[in-house]
């Protein structure tokens, strides 16, 4: 087992690893970028090193600045959490190179599912349901219209090296394509230095289905059933749960033989996520994988009673793990609490939380790195924390979260805690009957007058 683990990320992730690493008698050791001086993780790491000035470019994506503190600190391994540089191939291999433990899949493996292009072809071979599409890359306008014609509109314009949103575009009808081709790859040569976009056929009225797998340095992999992420804003997730209110235990058992074919396709090592769109006909199409562990691990492990963390770190050090599918015994749902304002279309809120009360009780967990007085950095994410409640069934856990969000007082800084409120109490929700457009039309109604 790892001696002392060095943790390439920061704020609520690095914290929650840290947690993991305690309890497993791991040191730790963080790094922290001038911004964060004041972070939590930096306080409960055994060590902590600053690589750099705010910007992530300079710090935390920095991969020469987080080799030399693992190597100043003598860490025998490194944890990237998620985003920054979680799935960047080139780093997994410097850390090999260096003799360092990357606490994830090899490089190869984040490659060949990394390129949503490559990784579609490796869902044909091995049979996997993929979403009808172009065959790679599309170059030209006219090309492209035709590979439309082909499919059937509507489809998707798709940034082959996208995430979160970016480079994507509805295409309904001829007439659009031209100028949402182009919109979507310039967003994509913007955000991703990539311009390259695929066409696929767009799935009407789909829930976003995600399977969380885990696989050995010895060829076993399994399932730890499905996430529900289908209440998204922009493509961002705002809540999960566990299960899906649409997945029955026959499809659960298609979907999840479907998930653990894609993962022995590449021979997948460490926790990873296999994403799926479910179309309103029950049928499944494989979307993507993220090769990492996922910002919404914590409702799987509250139904299955399982530390994702451990498990991935154990991995990671060649424990095998053990069975092939686990279902969930209870119900769960995260809430994700961010620095944004739901009544001004979700605008960024940074700064200083001046009251910080968070709910406790049976069936509920905050998995934060914030405190009274804590200073919001404009340079990041703006995920403050995660609400999670559990209970036996989907409507105790709603009740559940309906109270613990009551509870929740976080003052300084708007929050997405009243959006999460009002949605709590829509029928709509409430019924489990919606798609990934369920947002489009959502409206927040006016705030409380303030005594």
């Amino acid at each position: 087992m790892f001696k002392k683990i060095l943790i390439a990320n920061r704020g609520e992730v690095a914290m929650r690893i840290m947690r993991t690493c305690k309890e497993m008698g791991i040191k730790t050791v963080a790094v922290y970028s001038t911004a964060d001086r004041s972070s939590l993780h930096v306080s409960f790491a055994d060590e902590a090193v600053c690589i750099g000035p705010p910007a992530s470019t300079e710090s935390y994506l920095s991969i020469p600045r987080i080799m030399s503190a693992a190597e100043i600190t003598n860490a025998d391994a490194i944890h990237p959490g998620w985003g920054f540089l979680a799935e960047n191939a080139a780093f997994a291999e410097i850390c090999n190179e260096y003799q360092v433990k990357f606490i994830g899949p090899t490089a190869d493996m984040i490659r060949k599912m990394g390129d949503k292009i490559t990784a579609k072809e490796t869902m044909i071979k091995a049979k996997v349901p993929v979403i009808p599409g172009s065959k790679g890359l599309i170059k030209d306008i006219k090309t492209s219209i035709k590979e439309a014609k082909r499919i059937g509109y509507p489809v998707i314009l798709k940034a082959t090296a996208g995430g979160g949103g970016k480079g994507m575009r509805i295409v309904n009808r001829e007439s659009e394509f031209e100028e949402n081709f182009n919109l979507a790859s310039n967003e994509a040569k913007a955000s991703f230095g990539n311009e390259g976009i695929y066409l696929e056929k767009f799935i009407e009225e789909p829930r976003h289905i995600e399977f969380q797998i885990a696989g050995d340095q010895y060829g076993n992999i399994c399932h730890l059933s499905e996430r529900d992420c289908t209440i998204q804003r922009r493509h961002q997730k705002l809540v999960e749960e566990s299960p899906s209110p649409v997945v029955d235990e026959k499809l659960r058992k298609k979907m999840g033989e479907a998930a653990i074919k894609a993962a022995k396709s590449i021979k997948y090592e460490s926790v990873g996520t296999v994403e799926f769109l479910l179309d309103k006909h029950g049928k499944f199409y494989f979307m993507e994988m993220n090769t990492r562990l996922q910002v919404e691990h914590t409702i799987t492990e509250e139904v299955i009673n399982y530390d994702l963390v451990k498990e991935q770190i154990k991995i990671a050090a060649g424990v095998p793990v053990t069975g092939t599918a686990y279902l969930p015994q209870r119900h769960a749902i995260e809430c994700r609490i961010n620095a944004e304002d739901p009544y001004n279309n979700f605008m960024p809120s940074p700064g200083k939380i001046s009251v910080l009360h968070t709910p406790k009780g049976h069936g509920v967990r905050v998995d934060t790195h914030i405190y009274a007085g804590y200073v919001i950095p404009p340079n990041y994410d703006s995920l403050l924390a995660k609400l999670i409640t559990v209970a036996q069934t989907r409507e105790e856990a709603i009740a559940t979260m309906e109270r613990a969000l009551e509870e929740f007082i976080l003052e300084g800084v708007k929050t997405t805690i009243p959006f999460h409120r009002v949605l709590m109490k829509n029928e709509a929700f409430r019924s489990g009957k919606y798609s990934t457009s369920f947002l489009d039309d959502f409206e927040m109604p006016e705030p409380e007058a303030e005594d």
